[in-house]
């Protein structure tokens, strides 16, 4: 990886959303000068003035014409469009540092502006933001999903500079990677949020108060466990094989949370699945604890 820091730059933001602002603004604390953002909705105009005062609110035509660096944060569906439409008004140029942060696309989406001489990066911040000030000490705390063009060393090299910069971690992921990778980072952060949820909406159906100071030590420590020592994690009644108690989270969420049943069931059985194959739990006993999730409660 190259040391070298890129020449200072003139950012061009589009759009404040909350991992825009945030970039920009991280960019700024690093030498670079947010010269134009782009900003339409009331919450994206609050968010650029909080994180990125004193730069100008424009269309996103003009902030990147005004750029040696474009800093595309739409969401995915949208990308595609707005690199046709930057580039079929002119408003992108050769030797331009085109960067978008989607998680789902690599840089082939960026192939219009890469027909006329950009330079083509992702970067995917590996965490979730609110659009507010301590996002920045998580900026500089994560890792960053780079991708550049294939065989392309010094685009790579610039990828990883400017994430090094921010105080970031880069990791590569190579552009054939990119949908299973953005999978299996929703599947864990997006779910986790309404699983957790669900949990919580649980224990308040009990009456059970301090529902988050109950919950906090216990899934920290959770995860805390998987990331180290993977399936050896397992705990609770599926890794243990308590067919019983099963039979009565099965009976009591049907009575009364018959919506949170169809996902116990399906996260059930494949904590079950992955117990069976670690050698943590006997097959008879995994049998026994399926047929309890595949009962209809009586």
């Amino acid at each position: 990886m190259t040391s070298e820091r890129p020449a200072r730059l003139a950012v061009g933001v589009v759009s404040a959303g909350r991992v825009g602002a945030v970039l920009g603004a991280a960019l700024a604390r690093t030498g670079h000068v947010v010269n134009g953002v782009s900003a339409v909705s009331s919450a994206s105009r609050a968010r650029a003035e909080l994180l990125l005062p004193d730069v100008p609110v424009l269309a996103p035509d003009e902030v990147a014409r005004a750029a040696d660096l474009v800093l595309l944060a739409v969401p995915d569906d949208e990308l595609a469009g707005l690199v046709r439409g930057l580039v079929a008004t002119g408003s992108l140029r050769a030797g331009q540092i085109v960067v978008h942060t989607s998680g789902a696309h690599g840089v082939e989406v960026l192939r219009p502006a890469t027909e006329i001489g950009v330079l083509p990066l992702a970067l995917h911040p590996v965490m979730t933001f609110t659009g507010r000030q301590e996002d920045l000490q998580r900026m500089a705390a994560c890792c960053v999903g780079i991708t550049a063009t294939d065989g392309d060393e010094v685009a790579w090299h610039v990828a990883e500079a400017l994430v090094v910069e921010m105080g970031a971690e880069p990791v590569r992921v190579p552009e054939a990677a990119r949908p299973l990778y953005h999978a299996a980072l929703a599947h864990g952060s997006n779910h986790l949020i309404t699983l957790v949820a669900e949990c919580a909406d649980l224990l308040r159906e009990a009456g059970i108060g301090s529902v988050e100071r109950l919950l906090a030590p216990l899934l920290s420590a959770s995860l805390d466990n998987v990331l180290r020592l993977g399936d050896r994690a397992l705990t609770g009644p599926v890794a243990r094989g308590d067919a019983g108690t099963v039979h009565a989270h099965v009976d009591v969420l049907a009575r009364t949370a018959p919506e949170v049943l169809p996902g116990y069931r399906e996260l059930a059985l494949r904590t079950a699945d992955r117990a069976e194959r670690s050698g943590m739990l006997r097959p008879d006993a995994a049998d026994a604890v399926r047929s309890e999730l595949h009962e209809d409660p009586r």
